[in-house]
Parts: structure tokens; sequence; C-alpha cells
């Protein structure tokens, strides 16, 4: 019996012989309201919540240490490279992880952009995941994150999308699939935009700037945003921060990302990354890509938790996403927030994973544009 797919939610990957020859077994028949908009969910509890939720310190550890600007005290799975950039006329160097197959290789390579958060090294379990699938993988910190260059400079996506660029060229890398997370998405649909002809695919994992937050909301320059950054980034600011991307709890491996961003404030450079910081934020603002879904014919997908705790309906925002790309798919995983590649790395990658493994001239699949999710009830 064929595999059923049903709003936008497959079948779990490992399922049994016997659940495979009854397909109803993967789904609820009811649907689980999320944000107004409705999302059947798979039988069978998460990954994340087969452990009980632990509780985060609530002051940092007295062991913590300062995190060096150039994140040299910061272990990163894999050994660290360099390409020279000019930027505004300046040099800056762009730190990148250029990661083998760790079995046969496919032939294909895939680019990670993080998000805003995060650096390259946070995607040590994807890294892994598409590798160990023969995929060869390049992790970039962007200019103003992890080892490379912090310039204090006026920021926007274009940097990063034509510096991700010229290190494909470098590394004479004629095409590639794009994928990104949270700001990082907003990175991949500026490359895939840009740069259709080196694009295999694309995917954009609960990614940010969903909306053009510009209407009824004033500017704010750059002096007052740094002045936010600097003197209102604390330990449990960041933590809150991180706290929302989990709904089902917090888990101990998670302090590792609060552990880095928080040893910035301690080092005596963290008056210039909060300038750079800063900068970075106002990327959301002053630069929406709302306007360049509708122009992208690569081969998308639109994946991500459906309980995203950073916007008010995510499932709706992701839908709208995927109406606007021209040849994109839509799978959204319920009870689940902005990390899934940390809450349920398995289910995660594995859709991923076969996402590009896909034939990028094949068309995407379509089938949840007949389903319901993501769409209002009585829509």
């Amino acid at each position: 019996m064929p595999i059923v797919r049903h709003a936008g939610i497959r079948p779990p990957v490992r399922a049994s012989r016997a659940s495979r020859a009854r397909p109803g077994r993967w789904l609820l028949a009811g649907a689980t309201v999320l944000a107004a908009a409705t999302v059947l969910a798979v039988t069978g509890p998460l990954s994340a919540q087969t452990r009980p939720p632990t509780q985060p310190p609530t002051q940092p550890p007295a062991d913590w240490e300062a995190t060096a600007i150039d994140y040299s005290n910061v272990p990163y799975p894999h050994p660290v490279s360099y390409l020279d950039v000019e930027v505004y006329g300046n040099d800056y160097r762009l730190a990148y992880m250029d990661v083998t197959p760790a079995g046969p290789a496919n032939g294909q390579t895939v680019v990670l952009f993080h998000g805003m958060n995060f650096f390259a090294a946070g995607f040590r379990p994807t890294i892994e995941a598409l590798r160990n699938a023969g995929f060869r993988v390049i992790a970039i910190d962007r200019l103003g994150f992890g080892r490379s260059s912090k310039p204090i400079i006026h920021y926007n996506l274009h940097i990063p999308a034509r510096n991700a660029k010229r290190l494909l060229d470098a590394l004479e890398i004629e095409r590639a699939a794009i994928v990104g997370h949270s700001m990082g998405g907003m990175v991949a649909t500026r490359f895939a935009s840009t740069y259709p002809e080196a694009t295999t695919h694309v995917a954009m994992v609960n990614q940010i700037g969903l909306t053009d937050s510009r209407p009824g909301r004033g500017w704010t320059d750059a002096d007052e945003n740094y002045d936010s950054v600097l003197n209102g980034t604390t330990y449990q600011s960041i933590l809150r921060g991180h706290m929302r991307y989990y709904p089902n709890g917090w888990r101990p491996e998670y302090l590792e990302w609060v552990k880095v961003q928080y040893g910035l404030t301690l080092s005596g450079d963290w008056p210039r990354m909060a300038r750079v910081r800063a900068a970075q934020r106002a990327i959301l603002y002053e630069d929406p890509v709302v306007y360049e879904w509708q122009h992208i014919a690569t081969k998308a997908l639109v994946i991500g938790g459906a309980e995203d705790r950073l916007v008010a309906d995510y499932p709706a925002l992701a839908r709208n996403v995927a109406e606007q790309l021209q040849n994109a798919e839509l799978f959204l995983f319920p009870e689940v927030g902005h990390s899934p590649q940390f809450e349920i790395p398995e289910r995660f990658h594995a859709e991923l994973v076969q996402f590009l493994r896909s034939d990028p001239d094949e068309p995407a699949d379509q089938s949840w544009r007949a389903t319901d999710v993501g769409r209002p009830p009585g829509s």
C-alpha cells in the first residue's frame, strides 16, 4: 500500500512493517489547533517529550568564562577555513567549515546559514546528518558571527548572500542546495532569489522575517539599538530568548548556546559586539524578504516546528510563504518549536535529507495545497 501524506505531515520515517501496512495509524483522526491554524498530528510521543524536562540555572554558572570575540575558545566540530572578502572597500575574513561526506559521496553540496543567536557550529547535528547521507556540507559564519570578522558596518542580507556566492566560486562549486534556519532563512531567501542558477534546492527552517514589520512601526536608529543591546543583554534575557524555542521544556544540552552568547557580554570586546549585534538586528526592519518569495522558482521546502513562539501564528505564515513560492513543499511538525534540529533531530533531518535528495528538476510535492494546514478554521 502506498504511503499516505495528509495535511503536510508525512508518516514517521522509521515506521514498522506493521504500521506501514496500516497508514491510518500515522495520523490522528482529529486536529490539533495551534494559534488558530489546524495541523494534523502524527501519532506517538515526540522524541523531545520522551525525557522529563529540566530547569536551567537561574544564574550563570560560576565557572563560565568570556567568549573571545573571534570565538577562538569556542569548539567547532570540524576544521575552520577562511575566505578573504571585501565589503565597503574594507577587507575581512569569512569563516566556514567545508565538511566532506562521511561515506560515499552523492555529488551534492549543501550550504548552511545560521540564525541570529547561533553560529556555524550550532549546525553540528545537521552537519553530521547531511555528511552521513553523502552530502558535502559548507557551514558559514556570517560576518559579525562566530569566527568571521566583526566589522561595525551597515549590514544587509545582500552581504551574506554575496559572500556565500564568492565562497562557492572560490571552491569551484557551481550549484548547491541552500538551507537556512531562523534569520538564516532570510539569507537563504535572498541567495535563492539573487542566484537561482547556483541554487538546486532551498529549505527555509522556521524562517523569521515572515512579514514586513515597517507599516505602523517607527524606525529606530543605530545608537538606540546599540544602547538596548549593550545595557539590556543579561544572562536572564539571553536564557529567556532560548527558552522560547522549546515548547516541550528545557534540556541541559540547550545551555551550550546560552553559554557562548552570554560569554560575549563578559569580554572586554562586548561594546564592539553590541554594536555588531545592534546592526544585525536592524536587518529585520530595514531589509525584508517578503517580496522575493514570488520570484523564486527553485524547488523549495518550507519546514519547521508548528508551535514556533517567535510569531503569533507560524503555521499560517509558513503557508503564506509556501503559497508565494513557485515550486514549494510545506512540512510542519506539530508540538515542536523554533529549533526542530535540536528538539526532534532524527525526524527533522530525515525529512530534510529526503527533500535534498529529490530531483531539483522535478516539481515539489504540492499535496499540502488541498489541506487546511495553516488556514484559520472556517476559511
